[in-house]
């Protein structure tokens, strides 16, 4: 079977849920190629096509215009019926004409799938599937259901309209998506994030020494909620024994973060330690005890899942598919979004358990993620969601 899948990039090293993905398809004998915008170098799993030249430079646009009406001559067929499909969706001529451009590499191709990483990559998109013969999924993630629409309202009522299967990774994001005019007739498949289990196997040290040990494994962006942990933390800093806070990652707000440090006097208590490679990550997550993701909106995280294998005790917010990556008060604690005071006083229930108590959640929290989020799971899953 051909499978093509479009993102925006090639994945990089911390998107591992894209990489496992293709590599177990590969393994099921399936040929995976995929269509980005951006591709590093480095990136050599599958065969990579780039969408043609979208930026100002008009004589770039013309060369590749030029290039793009000799590659559909072809294809002429194809290119019609897509014409024919964006013009019954009242798309105007020139916004048509923008599409044959943005999806030539995509049109010329034989597939038996299209599935859209992302729900955002599929807009302006929507019939290029059918227009090829083949059929068409998308995924639900996070940013694309809970964020997008609301500035965007009914933005992807064409999108609902062409899908052939939806891939979710949680059920509230297939709540979401249900809301905003997904039709319950569209064949659906819940496929969480996976890790890789023989990885994580190393168990947190949830009694380490003097110097208590918070972490959280995340882009720097508003939605992780970060400037709340701080808020939280900085309540409590008195009450807590000696305890240090590591946050892993790069991102837009580091110099928002960096003031609310100081601004909250903890300036000795965090460290931003920016991007590590996963080895690294482990060796972070070993040596700590507190894992928080306090996210306002979360699709699933997969570096949850993979504090959890580690066996740190783990407390999260109720942002989406959080609630069912932690199950509240068994594998870890949910705390109400957006309540810092809410946040502080988990963190000292959790902090005074006892040791008993501590290692019975870190055991359980071990145990369902090995059970439920491995890879080979997650491979066997796409495999059947294809067939």
């Amino acid at each position: 079977m051909r499978i093509g899948i479009v993102l925006s990039k090639t994945p990089s090293y911390s998107e591992t849920f894209f990489i496992s993905k293709i590599k177990g398809l590969q393994a099921y004998g399936h040929e995976v190629v995929l269509f980005v915008q951006n591709k590093s170098h480095d990136f050599n799993i599958c065969p990579v096509v780039r969408s043609p030249y979208s930026g100002k430079n008009g004589m770039l646009l013309a060369f590749q215009s030029l290039i793009i009406v000799f590659r559909i001559l072809s294809h002429v067929q194809t290119v019609y019926r897509f014409v024919e499909l964006e013009r019954m969706a009242n798309r105007s001529y020139r916004q048509i004409l923008k599409n044959v451009y943005s999806n030539s590499h995509i049109l010329i191709r034989k597939l038996d799938w299209l599935h859209f990483g992302f729900a955002t990559m599929a807009l302006q998109s929507e019939h290029v599937a059918k227009s090829i013969g083949a059929k068409m999924a998308v995924s639900l993630r996070g940013y694309d259901i809970a964020i997008y629409p609301l500035k965007h309202k009914n933005c992807y009522n064409r999108l609902w309209d062409s899908v052939d299967k939806v891939h979710t990774i949680s059920d509230d994001l297939l709540t979401l998506a249900l809301q905003q005019g997904l039709t319950r007739k569209v064949p659906y498949m819940k496929i969480t994030p996976a890790i890789n289990v023989n990885t994580f196997q190393a168990e947190g040290k949830i009694e380490r020494g003097h110097t208590l040990q918070f972490i959280t494994v995340a882009r720097l962006h508003w939605k992780k909620g970060l400037v709340s942990t701080l808020e939280a933390l900085a309540r409590i800093k008195n009450d807590l024994p000696k305890f240090k806070y590591i946050i892993v990652g790069t991102g837009e707000i580091y110099q928002e973060l960096a003031f609310a440090i100081h601004q909250l006097q903890l300036t000795g208590f965090v460290e931003l330690v920016g991007q590590k490679q996963p080895e690294e990550v482990k060796i972070l997550l070993c040596s700590s005890n507190i894992y928080i993701q306090y996210s306002l909106s979360e699709g699933f995280s997969n570096a949850l899942l993979e504090a959890q294998a580690c066996g740190l005790l783990c407390i999260a917010s109720d942002a989406e598919g959080l609630t069912e990556n932690v199950l509240d008060g068994v594998t870890g604690w949910i705390v109400k979004k957006n309540d810092p005071t809410l946040l502080a006083e988990k963190i000292i229930e959790v902090v005074n358990l006892s040791t008993r108590d501590k290692a019975r959640f870190s055991k359980l929290a071990r145990e369902r993620v090995n059970a439920h989020f491995n890879l080979e799971q997650q491979q066997q899953a796409f495999n059947s969601f294809y067939n």
